[in-house]
């Protein structure tokens, strides 16, 4: 054992994990770090069955298949995950070599110490680094290593290389216009008017219901619908009960509960934004009603790799954080029905971290949660520009272009109903096209031949999946009336629905949905086809002379997915029998 461990320090026989050529722009080392500083690192192992667990999920997640509907428990997916025995017990001893006690969660390591140690284990200079527009410093380094003899049994280690900081919030609200007081009683006398009518300038919980032929009414008993915040947002109370009182009279009183993670508060007196918070509660409730709502607040921030568009501070979301936690959760504490309205650039988060965050995305799956996220704001993209070689390049948004999440685009107008200019979709520069849309997604390709061509990976995965109205919605903000417009606003609706499949699954005894997309791309004649309308972007990338744009054609397409739902379809095929009233 005493050979092994020297052989495990000797920098002489290290594999580099990570390096980066330069301290990243904007930001500057402030000073070296003090030896008795402290770190904490994660080391994420590799997954003994992770190719037998993606076949499962998808087995369990197609309709027709023997195992459709068949999800696993906690410790069913743990026995997927588990690193080997060797690899545990390999980094363990490589760590109390140096004298460090790590705490094993599964395929997870987590160590402090100190920076000394940290430096000598990795063959790390952890230094203080500060960005250019302030925020706290951060202990990183350039470059970090591990002993060959362990490269195989880590997959990554962080945060080490990971350069973010503290900054705006990054929800994918496009637009937010706070009322004045008369348009602010204008807009209740023209709802109170028009009643379930849409009017395209005023978005509604009525409008929705009558637009998506919602009529079901879900039992609350034994149903759950969760949503994300992030970034010190938090939903409120009192404008839930405020938004109840004036657009969902038949909810009123119905409140939400909130789980607190890593840090996270329940600030119900913030001085900062709570649009986002309070637009995915009160339009989860405006669908789904009474169906339990729970509010996950998660504090930290994850790691960002600085872009154009995004150059810091970092305002990544801390999804590890968050997915561990829930993934430790009793199999009974989980919700059916997941919405988050947050996202960036793929290219903004490293590889290794975007891939490891879609693997828990396939585990909540596993576990029977659908998971639904906003497609994201910028159309093809903003900047167009690709990092690694400063080539013109669409942008794919993160996580909306992990396979495993359902991503949610936007629409505006009602006759006809229309993607919206901001609704950001493409093909992701990381995941292959899964099997469950080659069908759909290549007949799109087909119809543009070499549009665009050379700035997306046309063999990858296409997002979004599906849309919903994502334009002006009324939102009760601080007591004040706002209208909020973004795929901020489509995910928690396209999430209130899903909400009320899986109630309506359970009233006959059948499990949820889980991993939604098989599913809808096989009963993709159960949504309402958007063929007008288009995302935009580009804009001020020279390469594209008047911008780029994806266009809203008949089938799937890069904009609004397979489309915006029609409830009525939706239930029968989710749970036949069940009358939508």
């Amino acid at each position: 054992m005493r050979s092994l461990l020297l052989l495990f320090a000797s920098a002489a026989a290290a594999k580099v994990m990570d390096s980066l050529p330069s301290v990243p722009k904007g930001w500057t080392e402030v000073r070296q770090a003090s030896p008795d500083d402290s770190v904490t690192l994660r080391v994420a192992l590799p997954q003994q069955h992770a190719t037998a667990l993606e076949q499962a999920v998808l087995e369990m997640s197609t309709p027709g298949h023997p195992n459709y509907g068949l999800h696993m428990s906690r410790n069913q997916v743990r026995a997927y995950t588990a690193p080997t025995e060797q690899s545990v017990s390999s980094v363990v001893n490589w760590l109390a070599g140096s004298g460090v006690k790590p705490s094993v969660n599964n395929d997870w390591i987590t160590f402090t110490t100190n920076v000394k140690t940290a430096n000598d284990l990795l063959s790390a200079k952890f230094a203080w680094y500060q960005y250019e527009k302030g925020g706290s410093p951060k202990l990183r380094t350039l470059s970090y290593s591990v002993p060959d003899e362990l490269a195989g049994s880590i997959d990554l280690i962080q945060p080490t290389t990971r350069f973010g900081q503290l900054g705006a919030k990054r929800s994918t609200i496009h637009e937010i216009q706070i009322l004045e007081s008369g348009e602010e009683n204008a807009t209740k006398e023209n709802t109170a008017a028009q009643a379930a009518d849409c009017n395209p300038s005023r978005i509604t919980p009525d409008c929705l219901k009558s637009l998506y032929n919602i009529k079901y009414t879900a039992s609350p008993d034994g149903n759950l619908v969760a949503f994300a915040s992030y970034l010190e947002e938090y939903a409120r109370y009192s404008d839930l009960q405020s938004f109840e009182t004036q657009y969902v009279p038949q909810a009123a009183g119905q409140n939400f509960s909130v789980q607190l993670i890593n840090g996270g508060l329940n600030d119900q007196t913030s001085s900062d934004d709570s649009g986002e918070a309070n637009l995915d509660v009160q339009y989860v409730l405006a669908v789904s009603n009474p169906v339990p709502i729970l509010e996950y607040s998660t504090g930290g921030r994850g790691p960002l790799e600085p872009t154009h568009d995004e150059p810091g501070p970092s305002s990544n979301e801390p999804y590890l954080e968050f997915l561990t936690y829930l993934l430790d959760q009793d199999d009974s504490a989980l919700p059916q029905t997941l919405s988050t309205s947050y996202g960036e650039e793929e290219q903004s988060v490293p590889a290794d971290y975007a891939l490891k965050v879609c693997n828990l995305f396939m585990q909540l799956g596993a576990r029977g949660v659908s998971v639904l996220f906003s497609s994201g704001d910028s159309g093809p993209g903003d900047s167009c520009i690709r990092e690694s070689d400063q080539a013109p390049y669409f942008q794919p948004s993160f996580p909306a272009g992990c396979p495993y999440v359902t991503s949610v685009g936007a629409t505006y107008n009602v006759e006809p109903e229309q993607a919206v200019s901001f609704s950001s979709g493409g093909f992701s520069s990381l995941h292959a096209q899964p099997a469950w849309q080659a069908d759909a997604v290549n007949a799109y390709l087909d119809s543009i031949g070499d549009t665009y061509s050379a700035y997306f990976n046309k063999s990858n995965r296409g997002f979004p999946d599906v849309a919903a109205q994502g334009s002006r919605f009324i939102v009760i903000d601080k007591g004040r009336s706002a209208l909020l417009s973004g795929t901020s606003a489509s995910s928690p609706v396209f999430a209130g629905v899903v909400a009320l499949l899986n109630a309506a699954r359970k009233s006959q005894g059948e499990p949820p949905l889980g991993f939604l997309n098989p599913w809808l791309y096989n009963n993709s004649a159960a949504l309402i086809d958007i063929t007008s309308g288009y995302g935009s972007g580009c804009s001020s990338n020279s390469a594209f002379r008047n911008g780029a744009r994806w266009n809203a054609t008949a089938g799937w397409d890069p904009v609004t997915g397979l489309g915006t739902p029609d409830f009525g379809k939706l239930l029968a095929a989710a749970a036949p029998g069940v009358e939508n009233a």
